[in-house]
């Protein structure tokens, strides 16, 4: 196991790689958007994601990141999953990431070490899987209506609207949308409208605004959405992000 650690701007993009070992992507403090072929991830503080090795992804900052993320050799990262997944970073993780990075790349086997990497291990072994991926699919009528709902987010469009626009029946594009997606029309735009949340949260906006902004009935109705997903408030969210 390596722990590497860098700071990225706002803006800054590093181009489809991957890696020989699996690897857990993780910032202390900032958001980042992270992508494959087969869907796209937010990840705010407390959260990181798992990617397997050799899975192609790409990385965006979409606020001033500070990266402390982990390597792991693939014997040991076939433990952790062959898919990537979102999971929750407890306090004790976060610290002892930062007690791996104070160590040298090439740390020694001390027994503080060992047990330092055992505990790392277990924590990600038992760590929350999150649902905050964006499945991305195939179709090409799914694709125009997914690009342009992730780029106009708070734009209300019915699949009944997308029908005429990209040929099929709205009961066909209801049925693809589970297919590739695994989850509803409805669910998937909740999904982008929480990943527009968290990018327009971590930029200063209030909850208030953002709620509004997104079209969503009302502050508490956005705060309930916010909450069965993250697992907290928006308020707690700005509190704790750093």
């Amino acid at each position: 196991m390596t722990a590497l650690a860098r700071n990225e701007a706002t803006g800054n993009y590093i181009a489809p790689h991957s890696h020989p070992r699996g690897q857990l992507l993780y910032a202390t403090s900032g958001l980042m958007r992270a992508a494959t072929d087969t869907g796209i991830w937010l990840l705010p503080p407390q959260r990181g994601l798992w990617i397997p090795a050799g899975v192609v992804h790409d990385q965006r900052m979409l606020s001033p990141t500070t990266i402390r993320t982990l390597y792991i050799e693939p014997a040991t990262a076939e433990r952790l999953g062959n898919t990537c997944r979102t999971i929750e970073v407890s306090a004790l993780l976060k610290e002892l990431i930062l007690a791996l990075l104070a160590e040298p790349i090439e740390y020694s086997l001390s027994e503080k070490n060992q047990h330092l990497v055992a505990l790392i291990l277990i924590e990600l072994e038992t760590a929350r899987t999150l649902n905050l991926e964006i499945p991305w699919p195939q179709d090409r009528r799914l694709l125009t209506i997914c690009e342009a709902v992730l780029n106009a987010p708070d734009t209300p469009m019915s699949l009944d609207y997308w029908s005429e626009k990209v040929g099929g029946s709205s009961r066909t594009l209801i049925r693809l949308f589970i297919k590739e997606t695994g989850q509803t029309f409805r669910h998937w735009v909740q999904q982008v409208r929480l990943a527009e949340a968290l990018n327009r949260l971590e930029n200063g906006e209030s909850v208030a605004n953002v709620a509004n902004g997104l079209g969503y009935a009302s502050p508490s109705a956005f705060a309930a959405m916010f909450r069965k997903t993250m697992g907290q408030s928006p308020t707690d969210y700005l509190v704790n992000r750093v």
